[in-house]
Protein backbone atom coordinates (compact mmCIF):
# COMPACT_ATOMS: atom_id res chain seq x y z
CA UNK A 1 0.00 0.00 0.00
CA UNK A 2 0.94 3.76 -0.04
CA UNK A 3 3.82 5.30 2.40
CA UNK A 4 2.27 5.35 5.63
CA UNK A 5 -0.22 2.54 5.67
CA UNK A 6 -0.48 -1.26 6.09
CA UNK A 7 -2.37 -3.09 3.85
CA UNK A 8 -5.45 -5.02 5.06
CA UNK A 9 -4.75 -8.87 4.38
CA UNK A 10 -5.40 -11.80 6.18
CA UNK A 11 -4.31 -10.91 9.34
CA UNK A 12 -4.11 -7.41 9.03
CA UNK A 13 -5.87 -4.38 9.37
CA UNK A 14 -5.41 -0.88 7.13
CA UNK A 15 -4.24 1.79 9.96
CA UNK A 16 -2.13 4.75 9.33
CA UNK A 17 1.67 3.25 10.39
CA UNK A 18 3.30 6.83 11.95
CA UNK A 19 1.57 10.66 12.24
CA UNK A 20 2.61 12.63 10.02
CA UNK A 21 2.76 13.85 6.06
CA UNK A 22 2.60 10.10 4.67
CA UNK A 23 -0.04 9.41 6.94
CA UNK A 24 -2.10 12.56 5.71
CA UNK A 25 -1.72 11.33 2.01
CA UNK A 26 -2.64 8.12 2.44
CA UNK A 27 -6.09 9.08 4.34
CA UNK A 28 -6.45 11.94 1.17
CA UNK A 29 -6.03 8.83 -1.69
CA UNK A 30 -8.15 6.63 0.27
CA UNK A 31 -11.09 9.22 1.10
CA UNK A 32 -10.85 10.14 -3.18
CA UNK A 33 -11.18 6.35 -3.55
CA UNK A 34 -13.97 5.69 -1.64
CA UNK A 35 -15.84 8.99 -2.93
CA UNK A 36 -14.90 7.74 -6.20
CA UNK A 37 -16.11 4.17 -6.41
CA UNK A 38 -19.35 5.15 -4.34
CA UNK A 39 -20.05 7.61 -6.98
CA UNK A 40 -19.65 5.47 -9.29
CA UNK A 41 -22.16 3.09 -7.58
CA UNK A 42 -24.52 5.97 -7.70
CA UNK A 43 -24.25 7.03 -11.45
CA UNK A 44 -23.66 10.55 -10.00
CA UNK A 45 -20.78 12.34 -12.66
CA UNK A 46 -21.07 15.27 -10.70
CA UNK A 47 -19.17 13.73 -7.50
CA UNK A 48 -16.94 10.89 -10.24
CA UNK A 49 -15.32 14.30 -11.33
CA UNK A 50 -14.93 15.93 -7.84
CA UNK A 51 -13.42 13.02 -6.84
CA UNK A 52 -11.15 12.22 -9.81
CA UNK A 53 -9.97 15.31 -9.32
CA UNK A 54 -8.30 15.38 -5.43
CA UNK A 55 -5.84 13.15 -6.00
CA UNK A 56 -3.51 11.98 -9.53
CA UNK A 57 -5.08 9.24 -11.75
CA UNK A 58 -2.40 6.92 -10.89
CA UNK A 59 -3.20 7.50 -7.13
CA UNK A 60 -6.91 7.01 -7.58
CA UNK A 61 -6.12 3.81 -9.85
CA UNK A 62 -4.45 2.69 -6.61
CA UNK A 63 -6.76 3.48 -4.39
CA UNK A 64 -9.50 1.99 -6.22
CA UNK A 65 -7.63 -1.30 -6.66
CA UNK A 66 -7.02 -1.27 -2.80
CA UNK A 67 -10.61 -0.77 -2.24
CA UNK A 68 -11.80 -3.79 -4.40
CA UNK A 69 -9.11 -6.03 -3.07
CA UNK A 70 -10.21 -5.27 0.27
CA UNK A 71 -14.00 -5.70 -0.84
CA UNK A 72 -13.46 -9.19 -2.16
CA UNK A 73 -11.63 -10.24 1.43
CA UNK A 74 -14.56 -9.00 3.01
CA UNK A 75 -17.20 -10.71 1.00
CA UNK A 76 -14.77 -13.69 1.01
CA UNK A 77 -14.81 -14.22 4.59
CA UNK A 78 -18.21 -13.04 4.76
CA UNK A 79 -19.09 -16.09 2.51
CA UNK A 80 -16.75 -18.57 3.41
CA UNK A 81 -15.59 -18.26 -0.78
CA UNK A 82 -12.19 -17.94 -1.97
CA UNK A 83 -11.46 -14.44 -3.19
CA UNK A 84 -11.49 -16.13 -7.23
CA UNK A 85 -14.82 -17.44 -6.71
CA UNK A 86 -16.18 -14.41 -5.24
CA UNK A 87 -14.79 -12.25 -8.00
CA UNK A 88 -15.86 -14.43 -10.74
CA UNK A 89 -19.39 -14.66 -9.21
CA UNK A 90 -19.02 -10.65 -8.98
CA UNK A 91 -18.48 -10.47 -12.68
CA UNK A 92 -21.02 -13.14 -13.65
CA UNK A 93 -18.03 -15.59 -14.94
CA UNK A 94 -18.45 -18.98 -15.21
CA UNK A 95 -17.02 -20.99 -12.06
CA UNK A 96 -13.35 -21.88 -12.18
Amino acid sequence: MGRGWTAERPGGTARPAAAGEGARRGHNLFEAASAYVSACAEDDQERIDEAASRVSPEALSFGVTELACRAVIALARERDESPRTVTRALLGLPAA
